[in-house]
C-alpha cells in the first residue's frame, strides 16, 4: 500500500499556484542593490558608513557611495552621467558582482565622516564581550 498521489497536471498546478493568468506574463523579481557596512542593521549610524554595491545593466555591478564609485585601485570617482561613460571608465568603475562585493568589504571600515573611522564608529558604540 502506497500514500503516494498521481502527479498534477500543469493546469492543477496553475490553479493551486493561483496567480496565473493566460496571456499575463509573471513578473520578475531581480535584485539590484546589496548594502554593506560593518555597523549592525539597527545602528543609527549605519547609513552614514554604507556603501552600495548597485547593478548598472550588462552583468556590471558598481561600488557606489554619495553619487562616487570606486575604481578597481580603491580610488573613489564622480559617476559621469551615462552620455560621458567611455569603455575605459567602465572598465575601471564596473565589475562582477563577486568582485564588486569583495571591493565593498574591503573598504567599508576605512569609510570616513567627520573624521571618524567606520570602524570607530562601530567602537565607539558597541561593546565586545
Amino acid at each position: 500500500m502506497t500514500d503516494q498521489q498521481p502527479a498534477m497536471t500543469m493546469r492543477e498546478i496553475s490553479d493551486a499556484l493561483g496567480h496565473i493568468t493566460p496571456g499575463v506574463p509573471c513578473a520578475n523579481v531581480q535584485v539590484t542593490r546589496y548594502e554593506v557596512s560593518v555597523l549592525p542593521e539597527d545602528d543609527i549610524n549605519r547609513s552614514l558608513f554604507t556603501i552600495n554595491v548597485e547593478y548598472r545593466g550588462d552583468g556590471r555591478w558598481a561600488v557606489a557611495r554619495h553619487h562616487e564609485c570606486l575604481n578597481a585601485v580603491g580610488e573613489w570617482s564622480y559617476e559621469l552621467r551615462p552620455s560621458e561613460r567611455d569603455e575605459e571608465w567602465l572598465a575601471a568603475h564596473r565589475f562582477t558582482l563577486g568582485a564588486a562585493l569583495v571591493l565593498a568589504k574591503k573598504v567599508a571600515p576605512r569609510i570616513v565622516v567627520n573624521g571618524e573611522t567606520a570602524v570607530d564608529a562601530y567602537r565607539r558604540t558597541h561593546t565586545t564581550p
